[in-house]
């Protein structure tokens, strides 16, 4: 039945998407082309409302049941954070009320829903209470996920199949873990992706807007959480790793606009995308790098979460951090002239 709530998912978010296309013609949900937009064309966006209402339609067929409760908080807060994708694609909310929205979905699920970080258990025994800084921890990783999802969303079809190869890697490990609520969820919001991709994908007919990169964030942000918290500090650190694409691409741009003095809230044309298309990938091209980028990610989380000694988690850990320093620092995400490894290896072999 999971199986085929996924294809259901999939067809009707086919044949959703070009009637969703023509209503934000209708409304005025358009992007129109700037200085920092790759499109040349206006373009409709709200593609992320077939996304939900076909997730809805999946929700709904296979009821998914969590022994906690969680299905009505996590329903809740996703409404909030379309209403607020719909109203951002419709009339460009300003960057407080945006989060406004985003804070109101996440309290949803943290206070009504009960879905909260209380502790983790240390590698050397004892455990790490948060206390009262769970509820804020736990909203912070839900704001802080939606908007690395919605950064990402700057060329087609990108974070769409950066969203739907995490949604594969987290439901995967869900049912490797037994949780059949996650893996249902993951599945649902997977079907109901890919059918959006089909008309995402470059060159897009229609954009996710706010209203899916929001979304999308929201839910991936809740699924990583109900399926990695309470756990040990190693295992905490897998949806970190599934999510490594958005999470590093957000970091690095506050590194970036830290170093450059300027707000962290000021647009910029640096992001990963950006910088593969400078070196001269196609449009196409730097959407698949992306792509095995997260695939990577994604396997490696699969590579850790079954490593059986801390030892070896570190230093499956240590590679990925040497490898994504490394790809920092080829592209320029930071900034031409940040090369400190690099320049480390070659000074190295000219001292030789």
């Amino acid at each position: 039945m999971l199986y085929l709530t996924l294809f259901i998912c999939f067809i009707a978010s086919i044949l959703l998407t070009p009637l969703v296309k023509k209503l934000a013609f209708k409304i005025g949900a358009t992007d129109k082309p700037n200085q920092r937009k790759v499109h040349q064309k206006i373009m409709p966006r709200l593609g992320g409302l077939a996304i939900f209402i076909s997730f809805l339609i999946g929700y709904f067929i296979l009821q998914p049941e969590s022994p906690y409760g969680y299905g009505l908080p996590i329903l809740i807060g996703s409404f909030i954070i379309i209403i607020t994708g719909v109203l951002d694609d419709m009339m460009e909310l300003s960057a407080k009320v945006k989060l406004g929205g985003q804070l109101a979905a996440a309290f949803i699920v943290v206070i009504y829903g009960g879905i909260q970080v209380e502790f983790i258990n240390l590698p050397f025994g004892g455990q790490l209470e948060f206390g009262y800084f769970s509820i804020p921890l736990t909203i912070l990783w839900i704001v802080g996920i939606t908007n690395a999802i919605n950064l990402i969303d700057g060329l087609d079809g990108l974070a769409a199949g950066v969203s739907s190869i995490g949604l594969i890697t987290i439901s995967g490990m869900a049912i490797m873990m037994g949780d059949a609520f996650v893996a249902s969820m993951g599945f649902i919001m997977l079907g109901s992706t890919l059918g959006f991709l089909v008309y995402n994908f470059h060159p897009a007919k229609i954009f996710m807007g706010d209203t899916g990169a929001l979304f999308l964030g929201y839910m991936i942000a809740v699924l990583s959480l109900l399926g990695f918290k309470n756990v040990t500090l190693i295992s905490f650190i897998v949806p970190v790793i599934i999510l490594g694409v958005p999470i590093s691409d957000t970091f690095f741009a506050i590194i970036r606009r830290i170093v450059k003095k300027q707000p962290l809230s000021a647009p910029d044309k640096s992001h990963l995308h950006h910088c593969l298309l400078r070196l001269g990938y196609s449009h196409r091209q730097t959407v698949l790098i992306i792509y095995g980028m997260s695939a990577i990610f994604g396997l490696a989380a699969v590579i850790f979460s079954q490593v059986e000694t801390m030892w070896g988690s570190f230093l499956v850990l240590a590679i990925l951090l040497f490898a994504i320093e490394i790809i920092v620092e080829k592209i320029g995400l930071v900034d031409k002239t940040y090369r400190p490894l690099l320049n480390m290896v070659r000074g190295f072999r000219v001292s030789r």
